[in-house]
């Protein structure tokens, strides 16, 4: 009987390693045989029509085929990405992935239960991090209009616990076995591929990884990781780079330009995803304007690196970037930099002059000081001004001051009345009435339910204002709760004002007098 049971246990394990397989079978067919299918059909084209767009549409396609390929090869071995093993504080990787997704939080709430933050782990770091970048934003995804994100960190034992709580859509239970496995997702666009390489990082580390979810409730991924206990610091790297003895750090890095890139990709894992998006939206291209600053940086062209800092700060907020992706990519450079820096000292045989080692150091530091510097100070000018324009645009929607006729005008005033929302009003009805010459400015209330007695009698002081300036003020649908606070102010406007029932009754009077 009990070789029966394991024979059915077998059997039923390997039929979901056969499932499992089928649908990686079926993924890899499908993400692989479109764009090469496309490819085959502009290559014909180009058999009767000789057109160069054909040509960059099949590059195009062979590129995302190439894209989808490399993706499940970095899967089944992770390990290719060179990358040295190092103990980090995983609580503060977390935060800084947080940071990146700030612009996406308005309507999510964001709780952080974060204990034991000096617990470490060891491993890869930068896959670490893109695995909780992966889990993060499926969460923030899954959640449709407000909703709660709850993360939380804390040691058990030799254990390090992550759990990452989303109130989103949550997933059916008959799917929850699936994920995980290449091609296969839940969303209506992707691939899969981010929760592969979660669960992919999570094994090859020697953790483990549980998820519970609950249909329109939620979804929660729990992650169990074994804690270090003492911190190792990375020190620099020692890389593979051509270097002559007597060449010089500028020409060091034009000759290992291929190699800065694919070091800065490795340091910056999350931003590298981002690349082609902020191509997209800014037509920022991140690897040239990496390059543009390191030379700067190397060559000393400090009143460059400034000028080009303004205009990334102007370009990063006019098209409402994240700044958290610019101060990561930065920041990779810094590090990409320093080991540059190293590697090109001890290839040339000149590590000893230490003076000089540090005092190149201590430039490259400065330069990117000060880079940031003036890339923030521009980005927030930008910002300001255009906050200030978008506030002055509100402020003259909010005091509307509408013409019907050559000299009479209508200022309608909706909703919460305050003590500066007054200031606006009486600026923009005294220039409005000097510079248009208005003879009579109807005002009216319908659309005001109550206001503070101060701003009441604000207005009434505007009102004996555009007397004196020799227009007529008509007041229209005053509510009685108004009406009952003038009269226990004491205000009385029946010298320099109109009073009329509704906006209607008043334009049929002063235009048929008008007309007239």
């Amino acid at each position: 009987m009990k070789d029966t049971y394991q024979e059915q246990v077998d059997s039923k394990n390997h039929l979901s390693q056969l499932a499992s397989v089928g649908q990686i079978a079926a993924g890899i067919a499908h993400e692989v045989r479109n764009p090469l299918t496309a490819v085959k059909g502009f290559l014909q084209l180009l058999e009767h029509e000789n057109k160069l767009d054909y040509v960059n549409i099949a590059q195009t396609e062979l590129d995302n085929a190439l894209t989808t390929l490399n993706n499940l090869l970095q899967v089944s071995k992770p390990d290719q990405e060179e990358e040295e093993k190092q103990s980090f504080h995983l609580a503060v990787e977390l935060e800084s992935i947080l940071n990146l997704f700030q612009d996406k939080l308005y309507h999510i709430q964001v709780v952080t239960q974060f204990k034991d933050t000096d617990s470490t782990i060891y491993g890869k770091k930068n896959q670490f991090k893109k695995a909780l970048f992966n889990l993060i934003k499926n969460a923030i995804e899954s959640i449709e209009g407000k909703g709660k994100l709850t993360i939380s960190h804390f040691a058990v034992h030799d254990e390090l616990i992550v759990s990452i709580i989303d109130t989103g859509v949550g997933i059916p239970t008959e799917k929850l076995s699936l994920l995980g496995t290449p091609f296969y997702t839940t969303k209506d666009h992707g691939t899969g591929m981010g929760l592969t390489q979660v669960f992919s990082v999570v094994y090859q580390h020697g953790g483990k990884i549980n998820i519970d979810s609950e249909e329109k409730k939620g979804t929660t991924f729990t992650i169990r990781l074994p804690k270090q206990f003492n911190l190792q610091k990375r020190g620099v790297k020692r890389l593979e780079l051509d270097v002559e003895e007597n060449s010089t750090l500028k020409d060091f890095f034009v000759a290992n330009r291929a190699k800065f890139e694919n070091c800065l990709l490795n340091e910056a894992i999350n931003v590298r995803d981002k690349i082609e998006e902020i191509h997209t939206l800014g037509n920022i291209n991140l690897l040239n304007n990496a390059h543009k600053l390191a030379m700067f940086v190397v060559e000393g062209r400090e009143h460059e690196l400034i000028s080009f800092a303004k205009q990334e700060g102007v370009a990063w907020a006019r098209y409402s970037l994240t700044i958290a992706f610019k101060l990561e990519w930065v920041q990779a450079i810094r590090r990409t930099l320093w080991d540059f820096l190293y590697n090109y000292k001890t290839g040339t045989n000149s590590m000893s002059d230490l003076e000089e080692f540090f005092t190149l150091e201590k430039n490259i530091n400065q330069m990117i000081d000060q880079f940031l510097n003036y890339f923030f100070i521009s980005y927030t000018k930008y910002k300001d001004e255009l906050l200030e324009s978008q506030r002055k645009l509100v402020e003259n929607l909010s005091v509307p001051i509408i013409p019907i006729s050559s000299n009479i005008c209508i200022l309608p005033l909706i909703g919460q009345i305050d003590s500066y929302r007054v200031s606006t009003i009486e600026d923009k009805a005294i220039s409005e009435i000097g510079n248009s010459h208005i003879q009579t400015l109807i005002i009216d209330f319908s659309g005001v339910a109550q206001m503070e007695s101060e701003v009441a009698r604000s207005l009434m002081n505007l009102i004996n204002g555009i007397a004196m300036m020799g227009c007529k003020t008509v007041v229209t649908g005053l509510r009685g709760e108004i009406v009952k606070m003038l009269i226990h102010l004491g205000i009385n406007l029946d010298q320099v004002a109109d009073f009329k029932g509704t906006l209607q009754f008043a334009l049929k009077d002063y235009l048929a007098v008008n007309n007239a």
